[in-house]
């Protein structure tokens, strides 16, 4: 019975296209990942005139203000922005290389996004940030931005012939990797 269940997963592992490359790659890829949102912001911040910073997890103005209240609200946007950009590129080169590590950038960019608006508490994420100073439902905005990534996911798995069993595969490998950044944040904030 556990030879049966060990050979099973490993069948579907192969299947997902799945081997211990791929399992690495995440670990750098939910690093990139994060960074590259986090530059969305602070990439219109500075555009916009405001010295910024810039984490692994956070981009905000130096002084703790930005110029103009409207700076906020291009800076909010500037992260989801980037990450919807992450996916459209890759998914783009997954298209042309049909490469399972192409796939897995688009993936973490897509669920990212996702982990962090239904376990990071929404009140606390961009999106959210962003519909409350367009005065709109906090929803709206997480809801825009999910379904284009999702859209952009399943156009990929679409492309590298992937089920909802891959999906979920890389979604276990996903987490483990967002609780890696999240980790290695935790230790860098602590001083």
């Amino acid at each position: 019975m556990k030879e049966t269940f060990i050979s099973k997963i490993c069948h579907d592992l192969k299947e997902s296209q799945i081997n211990w490359k791929v399992v690495i790659t995440l670990i750098p890829i939910a690093f990139i990942t994060y960074l590259f949102h986090e530059s969305g912001h602070w990439t219109l911040g500075e555009l916009l005139g405001n010295d910024m910073t810039l984490s692994l997890n956070n981009s905000s103005p130096q002084n703790g203000h930005f110029i103009d209240d409207s700076d906020a609200l291009w800076s909010a946007i500037g992260g989801p922005v980037f990450t919807i950009l992450q996916g459209l590129i890759f998914l783009l080169l997954t298209w042309l290389t049909k490469s399972i590590y192409s796939y897995s950038i688009t993936f973490f960019a897509v669920f990212s996004r996702f982990f962090s608006i239904v376990f990071g508490e929404i009140n606390l994420q961009d999106e959210a940030r962003i519909a409350s100073m367009l005065g709109t439902n906090k929803y709206i905005i997480a809801a825009i931005v999910l379904t284009i990534l999702f859209l952009i996911l399943w156009r990929c798995n679409r492309i590298m012939n992937l089920n909802m069993k891959a999906v979920g595969y890389f979604a276990v490998l996903g987490t483990f990797a967002i609780l890696t950044v999240i980790g290695v944040n935790e230790l860098i904030m602590i001083k």
